[in-house]
């Protein structure tokens, strides 16, 4: 997300985004006559909320969706039904300006036994915390008194780029974004920092220990001087919202961009981590102010032109894996903060699609999951949708206007 957005600006500009077959700057697109891409239509779940800006399940079988409030409360939807208590309500240690506030959450593996998860969130002083905390006498409700900190985050001067994304990975690893501290260019170098922990894919190790964390052995700059061992991929400005894909272990990032392009960076399961996606040396495929040798570098996979047509902030989604929409398997989802432009993108054995699939009127804070796979659209401005594939889906004509989404309220 950026400070500073138009929001009626981006409404108008959005209207007029058209269907192309692969956004300009795309990497390796490969045509593929024989694979139409799904029509998609979004399906109100909830409204109420103030400001959600993600949204989870534990991993529990309990059919519960956590949805995340940017002021520091997570709430819960249940049998479909938003419930009026909050789950956990930190709101009075929570500074919410701008890109600050409650960001990120996940529940560990074997969380039913376990009783107690993570968040990301901004403190009064600016600075972004990992905190552990535990269930209370309910399961519907945490203890906002038992938090333990995990890892703190020291930002500089300004408020943006604060990151924020948590998830364990298929290794049961935690793994954490962090963005560059905010500015233009990244002022401090820290996204080029190995000293740094900011502007980075940090992993973890919390569930070994009784307190704190360790640093897995195989991350790729454990035990090096002057390198931090938490890092497990760097280069990056903002990356708001990285996920796995839950068959493949495939891990995909949306990294906002400065100016120029926005991003989705990609890395392969088979992976040992240690990725430069590039920035502040480059903009998508672009050097950034000063020469650059792109082979130095971990390129995107797919780009968009910020700032066209309403657009000005990626935001990364996940590869749809769910039981009931055909249509829509092994496709990642991502969308625009401002536009409401939805995309798809795939990879096949030619190398990676991508086609703009729908716009809507929704300030896109985030996607996410539930249990079985299914995905949502979570609205910044106070609403959750399911991600659907419409009736005997077709190919788009790529000559025609996309269908605009209407947000009910």
């Amino acid at each position: 997300m950026k400070t500073g957005t138009i929001r009626t600006l981006a409404l108008l500009l959005g209207m007029l985004l058209l269907t192309t077959a692969a956004s300009p700057g795309t990497a390796k697109i490969a045509p593929d006559s024989q694979q139409s891409w799904p029509a998609i239509t979004l399906q109100l779940v909830t409204g109420g909320l103030q400001d959600p800006v993600y949204l989870t399940h534990a991993g529990d079988n309990s059919g519960r969706i956590f949805i995340l409030e940017k002021p520091g409360r997570i709430r819960i939807l249940k049998n479909g039904v938003l419930q009026p208590s909050p789950f956990l309500d930190i709101t009075g240690k929570v500074q919410d300006a701008g890109e600050q506030g409650l960001l990120g959450l996940a529940f560990p593996p074997q969380y039913a036994q376990k009783g107690y998860f993570y968040i990301y969130y901004t403190d009064n002083s600016g600075n972004n915390r990992v905190a552990r905390y535990s269930l209370g006498d309910h399961p519907d409700a945490a203890d906002p008194d038992s938090e333990e900190l995990i890892l703190r985050l020291d930002h500089p001067v300004h408020d943006n780029h604060n990151g924020g994304q948590l998830a364990f990975g298929p290794d049961g690893y935690l793994y954490i974004s962090t963005g560059d501290g905010g500015g233009g260019g990244d002022p401090f170098d820290n996204a080029q920092d190995l000293n740094s922990l900011l502007g980075k894919i940090l992993r973890i190790d919390t569930e070994s220990v009784n307190s704190g964390y360790q640093i897995p052995p195989g991350n790729p700059f454990a035990g090096q001087a002057e390198r931090r061992g938490e890092i497990w991929a760097y280069g990056l400005r903002n990356p708001w919202r990285f996920s796995f894909d839950r068959q493949t272990g495939d891990l995909y990032i949306g990294d906002v961009g400065q100016g120029t392009w926005e991003e989705v960076d990609f890395q392969p399961a088979s992976s040992p981590g240690g990725e430069n996606y590039g920035w502040d040396r480059m903009e998508g495929f672009d050097c950034f102010q000063t020469a650059c040798n792109p082979d130095d570098y971990t390129l995107p996979v797919f780009t968009y032109r910020t700032h066209q047509a309403g657009t000005c902030a990626v935001t990364g989604g996940y590869v749809y894996r769910g039981p009931t929409q055909t249509a829509l398997q092994g496709i990642y989802f991502l969308g625009d903060y401002c536009s409401g432009q939805i995309w798809g993108l795939r990879q096949t054995s030619g190398g990676w699609q991508s086609q703009a699939l729908v716009n809507t009127d929704l300030n896109i804070s985030s996607f996410g999951e539930d249990q079985s796979g299914e995905l949502y659209v979570v609205d910044l401005g106070g609403a959750v949708y399911r991600l659907q594939a419409q009736p005997q889906a077709a190919p788009l004509d790529h000559q025609r206007y996309l269908p605009f989404v209407h947000r009910s309220r």
